[in-house]
């Protein structure tokens, strides 16, 4: 009998008639689809404690270390300040500036590995929305936001600060360089990559994989959120609830990423760069 699991050698090759097509290559035997790239949960699970010991979960443990030592301070929540961008190198403008892009650069290094993870499931950074498919959505979905969240944010700070419940924030204590502007700018744009790529895109889209609610996935993300901000205080430590559970909304609703790194980037431009020009200036900000 034979074996025509593989072609004779001897046997010529059926002919085509002329214009016909070229047969096409076979393609894969079989479609691999993303459950089947996936690890188990337990797997799954260690893959994000990774991610996030990385990345924000180590933030929102330095974070709960520092308000311990706030807490126990002798002066009162409001007199004291949490200093958000800082000289790296007084005096040194250069070597300032060096730390300051460093700083920048390699704080991004957990979102090339989220990036990486989904590519190794069979997904990209398509499947969570951080792409510019949609530009023009993105960007005015973004800028709504920025203003709800920014507004609501601001009322949030001078209430609490006001009850003592919020320390005094400096968004920056730079040495008033020619680059000041320029870094400022960097490092909201980094802030807003790194926590909306990991704590909503990559958190709710991995936490759903495992099995979990939507709402319950949103709460841990936005409760994760609070905390790595919670050095700065009470009233701050809600505010970025309320913020992470609008923006979990978000995601839920549209399924991209991309409008909420709009928002968070715009919402930390104004207050890192508008805080150079106005504090100080303006009498009922904090100062």
């Amino acid at each position: 009998m034979t074996d025509r699991t593989h072609p004779d050698p001897n046997e010529s090759a059926p002919s085509r008639s002329p214009g016909a097509p070229r047969p096409s290559s076979p393609g894969p035997v079989s479609t691999i689809e993303v459950r089947d790239l996936l690890p188990d949960r337990s797997l799954l699970r260690w893959e994000i404690l990774c991610v996030l010991a990385l990345s924000l979960g180590a933030a929102a443990v330095s974070a709960v270390i520092s308000f311990v030592g706030v807490l126990t301070a002798p002066e009162s929540m409001a007199d004291q300040t949490a200093s958000l961008i800082r000289s790296r190198a007084e005096g040194r403008p250069w070597l300032d500036l060096s730390f300051q892009l460093y700083s920048v650069v390699f704080a991004l290094a957990p979102v090339a590995l989220v990036v990486y993870l989904l590519h190794r499931t069979g997904e990209s950074a398509r499947t969570i929305g951080f792409d510019v498919r949609r530009p023009w959505f993105d960007t005015w979905s973004g800028l709504v936001l920025a203003a709800l969240i920014g507004c609501g944010g601001l009322v949030v700070y001078l209430v609490s600060w006001q009850l003592g419940l919020t320390r005094t924030i400096v968004p920056s204590t730079l040495d008033g360089n020619w680059w000041d502007t320029l870094v400022l700018i960097l490092q909201a744009l980094k802030n807003g990559v790194l926590e909306e790529v990991i704590v909503v895109g990559y958190l709710l889209h991995r936490l759903a994989q495992m099995g979990w609610s939507p709402w319950k996935a949103v709460l841990a993300s936005s409760v994760l959120r609070a905390f790595y901000h919670l050095y700065q205080g009470v009233g701050m430590f809600f505010g970025n609830l309320v913020m992470g559970l609008v923006f979990g909304w978000f995601y839920l609703r549209y399924g991209r990423v991309m409008p909420l790194v709009v928002a968070h980037t715009v919402i930390d431009i104004v207050a890192f760069v508008g805080a150079v020009y106005l504090i100080g200036r303006i009498d009922w900000l904090p100062f």
